[in-house]
Order: C-alpha cells, then sequence, then structure tokens
C-alpha cells in the first residue's frame, strides 16, 4: 500500500512538472525561433477581427478607432478584411495582402491602410466591382492631410456610388500627369492655418472699418468744406465702423469655426500605452523583441546567435527593434521608447533599440555600469554605413560582443530624462480664433488703413492737381492771355456761327434765354459786321474781335442758363461766366469792391488779357485790354454782360 502511495506521488509531480514545462514554453513561443512571420501574425490577428489597426501610430489613427473602420467595411456587404499599418509596414505593391489571404485562407477583400493613404487592395473569392478604381480615385481626390480613417471611408463611398470608373477617370484628367503640381484643397485646418486666420482677421477687423471711417470722412468734407466739425462732433460714422467691425468679428466667427484638426479622432490613454505593454510583455518572456508587425530584419539563425550572446552577457541587455515615426507614442524619439519601457518593466538593463526599416542603432543606459562611451561605434560598420538593415545581425553581434568586453563604472549611468512630448490631444485642439496672431493683426491692419487712407488723400490730391492742370490747359487753349490777330478772327466767326446754330428754332430756348442771346449775337455783329454781310470786317480791330468773341460766349451761356451770363470774368473775359466775386470787401467798406471772375481765377488769380496793338503810350505788342479803346474796356471794372450789351448798341447809335 505504501508503495502504491509512493507511486502515485511520483506521477503527480512528474505531471505538474510536465505542464509547467509545456505552459512555459507555451508563453515564450512567440518571441522563440519559431516566432511568425509578418503575414503570419496579422492572418491571426485578421482571424479573430476583420479589422486590425496596429498600435504604432496612435497619434494620427488610434486602436480605438477600429470599431469605425468596421462600421465603414460593413457598408460594402462582401467579407472585408482592413489592416492599418505603418507605411513602412503596409508599402505598396509589396505582396503583403495575398501572403495574408494565403495564411488566413478566408475569401474576401483585403485592404491595407497606412498613414499615407490606401497601401494595397485585393478581391479573393469575391466579386468586388471597381474595387482598383475606386483606389486610384481615393489617391487623387484626397489631399495629403486626410486620415487614414477619411481615406477608408472615402474609398467605401466610392465603391458604393457605383461611379468608380467615372470618377478614376475624372481624377486621372484633374490630378494626374507628370506635369501636374496641385492637388485637392487641405481638409483640415493646421495650427498655421489658425494663426494665418487669427492675423487675416485681425487686419480686416481693424483695418476695414477704419480705413471706411477715414475715406468716408475726407469724402465728405471735400464734398461740404463746412461739414467737418459736424462730422467730427457726430456719432454716424463712428458707430457704422463699429458695427462694420462686429460683423467682420461675427463673420470671421462663422467662417473660421474649427476648434481642432484632424478627423476628431482623440487617442485615449491606452491607445498610447498599448504598444509600450506589448513590447514589455514580450520582453519579460525574451531579451530580443523583433516588430511582429513588420518584415523581420533577421533570420532565425541571427536570432538564435542574438539570444545566446545575450544570455551570456555579464550584464541585462534588451534589444527591440520597431517602426519609428512622428506618429507614435513617443513621437519618434528612441530614448523616450527606451524610457518608457524601462518604466514599465522597472528594470534596469542596457536598451538597444532599433529602428526599422531604416536600421539605426541607438543605446540608453540604465544602471549596468557599463561604460556606453565605449559603445559608440560599435553597431556602425564603416563598409555599409549605420543604417543598412542588411547588415544589422552582424552589427547588433558586434555591439553585443563589445558589451562584454565594456569597462564599467562605479556608479551606475542613466541618461538624461528626454524632452517632454507634446500632448496629442493638445496638439489637436486649435487655439481660439481671437488669440494668437489676431492682435499683431490689429496692428496691421490699422497701420494699412492709415497707408491707405494717406494713398487715396494722394491720388485725389494728384487728380485735382492733373484736372486743374487740364482746366487750365484748356482755358489757355480757349481764352489765351496773348491772343494774336489771326486767332481773334477765326475764333470770332466760329463763336457766332456756333451761336447762330443755338438760336434755330429747333432748339426749343424759353422766350427769355432766346431774347438775352439775340442781343448778345446782335452787339457782336455790330462790333464785326458794319456792311451786314456776313463776314467780319476787314479792319475789325483786336478789341472789337475780342469784344466779339466775349458777347458770343455770353449769348451761347444765356441760351443754357441765362442766370448764369450776369458777368463775365474782368482779368480775363475770354474766360467766359464769372463765378463770384474775387475775394471780399475790406473791412469797413472801404477800398474797391471785390471784381467777378472765372472760378479757375477764383482758385489761381489768372494773368490780365492783353490784345495786339499800340498801347496808350503808342508802343506795340500786346497791351492789357483796359487800354483798348472800345466797350470792352469796361469789362475790366466789373459790368454786367447787360451793360456790355447796351453799351455797343449806344456806340453805333442803336436803340
Amino acid at each position: 500500500m505504501v508503495a502504491v502511495v509512493r507511486r502515485a506521488g511520483i506521477v503527480l509531480v512528474l505531471g505538474w512538472l510536465a505542464v509547467l514545462f509545456a505552459a512555459g514554453a507555451v508563453q515564450a513561443a512567440p518571441a522563440g525561433a519559431d516566432a511568425p512571420s509578418q503575414p503570419a501574425y496579422l492572418a491571426e490577428q485578421l482571424r479573430h477581427d476583420p479589422v486590425y489597426v496596429s498600435d504604432q501610430m496612435p497619434r494620427v489613427v488610434p486602436r480605438s478607432t477600429a470599431p469605425a473602420f468596421a462600421a465603414e467595411a460593413k457598408r460594402l456587404r462582401v467579407p472585408t478584411y482592413v489592416v492599418v499599418l505603418p507605411f513602412t509596414s503596409s508599402g505598396s505593391g509589396s505582396g503583403l495582402l495575398a501572403a495574408i489571404h494565403d495564411h488566413l485562407g478566408r475569401k474576401g477583400l483585403y485592404v491595407a491602410v497606412s498613414e499615407s493613404g490606401l497601401s494595397e487592395v485585393q478581391s479573393y473569392g469575391v466579386s468586388v466591382p471597381g474595387a482598383a478604381d475606386a483606389k486610384t480615385a481615393t489617391l487623387y481626390e484626397l489631399p495629403y492631410d486626410a486620415t487614414p480613417r477619411e481615406v477608408f471611408r472615402h474609398f467605401v463611398d466610392l465603391l458604393t456610388s457605383g461611379r468608380s470608373h467615372q470618377r478614376a477617370e475624372a481624377a486621372r484628367a484633374a490630378y494626374g500627369g507628370a506635369d501636374n503640381n496641385h492637388e485637392p484643397p487641405a481638409l483640415h485646418t493646421t495650427q498655421t492655418d489658425r494663426e494665418n486666420q487669427s492675423f487675416l482677421t485681425g487686419a480686416l477687423v481693424a483695418g476695414v472699418p477704419l480705413g471706411a471711417l477715414l475715406i468716408t470722412y475726407h469724402a465728405l468734407a471735400r464734398r461740404r468744406p463746412g461739414a467737418g466739425p459736424g462730422l467730427r462732433r457726430g456719432w454716424p460714422l463712428p458707430i457704422g465702423a463699429l458695427a462694420l467691425a462686429g460683423l467682420l468679428v461675427l463673420g470671421a466667427s462663422q467662417l473660421f469655426s474649427d476648434t481642432s484638426t484632424g478627423d476628431g479622432s482623440v487617442p485615449t490613454a491606452a491607445d498610447l500605452r498599448s504598444r509600450i505593454d506589448r513590447v514589455s510583455a514580450g520582453l519579460r518572456h525574451d531579451p530580443l523583441y523583433v516588430d511582429p508587425e513588420s518584415p523581420s530584419p533577421l533570420d532565425d539563425a541571427e536570432r538564435a546567435e542574438l539570444r545566446e550572446r545575450l544570455a551570456a552577457l555579464p550584464v541585462p541587455v534588451l534589444v527591440v527593434a520597431l517602426p519609428s515615426s512622428m506618429n507614435d507614442e513617443s513621437g519618434g524619439d528612441p530614448d523616450r521608447l527606451a524610457a518608457a519601457l524601462h518604466d514599465r518593466l522597472r528594470r534596469d538593463a542596457l536598451f538597444v533599440t532599433v529602428e526599422l526599416p531604416s536600421g539605426y542603432v541607438s543605446t540608453a543606459n540604465y544602471g549596468t555600469h557599463v561604460d556606453t562611451s565605449a559603445l559608440y561605434n560599435a553597431s556602425r560598420d564603416p563598409a555599409a554605413g549605420d543604417r543598412d538593415l542588411s547588415t544589422l545581425g552582424p552589427r547588433l553581434d558586434k555591439l553585443l560582443a563589445s558589451v562584454a568586453k565594456a569597462p564599467t563604472t562605479k556608479t551606475a549611468g542613466e541618461p538624461l530624462p528626454p524632452s517632454p512630448l507634446t500632448d496629442p490631444v493638445a496638439r489637436r485642439k486649435l487655439p481660439g480664433l481671437f488669440t494668437g496672431d489676431f492682435h499683431p493683426g490689429l496692428f496691421i491692419g490699422a497701420l494699412a488703413a492709415l497707408l491707405l487712407f494717406g494713398l487715396v488723400v494722394a491720388v485725389g490730391a494728384i487728380l485735382r492737381a492733373l484736372r486743374r492742370r487740364g482746366a487750365r490747359a484748356a482755358v489757355a487753349a480757349a481764352a489765351p492771355v496773348e491772343p494774336r490777330q489771326a486767332w481773334l478772327r477765326r475764333t470770332a466767326r466760329e463763336e457766332i456761327a456756333a451761336l447762330t446754330v443755338e438760336l434755330e428754332p429747333a432748339t426749343g430756348l424759353s422766350e427769355a434765354a432766346r431774347r438775352r442771346a439775340w442781343e448778345c449775337l446782335d452787339a457782336a455783329a455790330l462790333l464785326i459786321d458794319g456792311d451786314s454781310d456776313g463776314r467780319i470786317d476787314d479792319d475789325a480791330t483786336p478789341a472789337s474781335l475780342a469784344c466779339a468773341i466775349v458777347l458770343a460766349r455770353v449769348g451761347r451761356t444765356a441760351a443754357r442758363e441765362p442766370s448764369a451770363a450776369t458777368h463775365v470774368c474782368h482779368r480775363n473775359p475770354l474766360h467766359g461766366a464769372a463765378t463770384g466775386p474775387a475775394g471780399k470787401r475790406p473791412a469797413g467798406g472801404r477800398g474797391p469792391a471785390p471784381r467777378p471772375v472765372c472760378a479757375a481765377c477764383r482758385e489761381t488769380p489768372g494773368e490780365m488779357l492783353r490784345l495786339p496793338g499800340p498801347d496808350a503810350s503808342g508802343r506795340r505788342g500786346h497791351s492789357p485790354y483796359p487800354g483798348h479803346p472800345g466797350p470792352l474796356a469796361t469789362l475790366a471794372k466789373g459790368t454786367g454782360t447787360d451793360q456790355l450789351t447796351r453799351e455797343v448798341r449806344e456806340s453805333f447809335g442803336v436803340n
């Protein structure tokens, strides 16, 4: 009986040992020499869930967005298997989907998505018309900032629309070709975009109302010179400017309403620690961890040799080979990755990180007493360089051999804490529109408004000067200061002919206008056409010719506006009708009364008209017209045009 019990106890002990050995073998198998290949690993993940989102890109596509990908895939109504991997692990044309299908052995549409778009689309055993065209259209129609989630949704939209072929052809025509450098507009507002929006908003809010206020006030002041002080005391213009600024603020807040960038996916704390948890779990059972989501840079023989080397080292060394990018939890910094693994493992070791697929090797020493300065060049192959993945195995072997020979230090060295990484949630949040560059925009907008106002004032002054110069040139051509005898005869003939035409019955003049115009024409004819043959007399004097020109022009003015033909410019009667007196009567009523002048002479006094012929002293040339005999001289005293016509008739004995 005792022997039986003893035998049973031995059997139980051996059984428990066998169970423990088998459990240990199963737990270590994924990290050992029989670790699955990338396609096999991904196929196993898809066997449990048809959508697999890598944990390597939590800042762009968190793992928690997998249900959103699954919801889009269900719209296709065919078995769909989706892998979302870093671009370095799912490059187009790599044959990854074919290998996954071989391991999974299931019919369906297989899609590989990366942070740069659709990497590959293949169908096996199912009919998915337009899948290739939908992939092409998605490539061309979406801009560079489209997220993987938006890319896949667009791809599904195209497939379910039934127009993927037409969309692909249109996209090729619009954006295809080697000489086409433009692409669709961006989908999302970036931090730089928000800075530009804030600056533009500030510039418009300050510049447009202020510029409108200054220019409007200036225009009103120019139109109504006496209204300036009243406008300053009034509120309509400032209130209007404030209302315009308020409308601009409201419009900008509606136009630039984005509060975050991206597709709205925000990584959770679990998303950000998922890869660290995965790698830490692997390192607890095996000091060599090679990312199963990526093509392996080491074959089975190299792995076995490295494990033997790691087991023989006098200090703990952990080797990690992973993809690295700005979108992972460490922001692409191997020092941050090593620090996170050390914190999670709570174990001192020399961490060796290998970036995939570049093959760059870096080390971080956490308390192993190894002098790492001797390891700087150990992983670098002078012939192949430090970023050649084909030489990774020998370079790691060389590095571990150097660790075994490296001198030790008395104090354990630890790297400096890595710089803090921007919180991904805060990074997605856009600053307020009325913050940041909004205030510099206000200053620049106000400055631009002042510059614009100055430009408007300067241009207005230049245009007014040009108009005055043109008016003076026109006046000089129509009323020269020293006209020649030939000019006086020609102009007198033209002006009388023009007045005669205006007096024709068809012109429809009023009785008063016709009467005044006829009086002027009759007086002019008395001066230069004494024999009434319709031709200017040969002996017509310059003063008579000038007086006839003045009367003809006054008659034409009276035909259009009788009230404007009462006086002519006393400085040069050839200027035509006067618009007012030149200045005001001196205080006390002493001195001569101001005489009428035209608009040009009122603004800038012109020269006195000088006519050819001898002056009072008998010298020939041009002399002021008041010194010439005849009725014209009376205009120098400010005589009205009605008085001039009476004096002309009286001088010829006509009542």
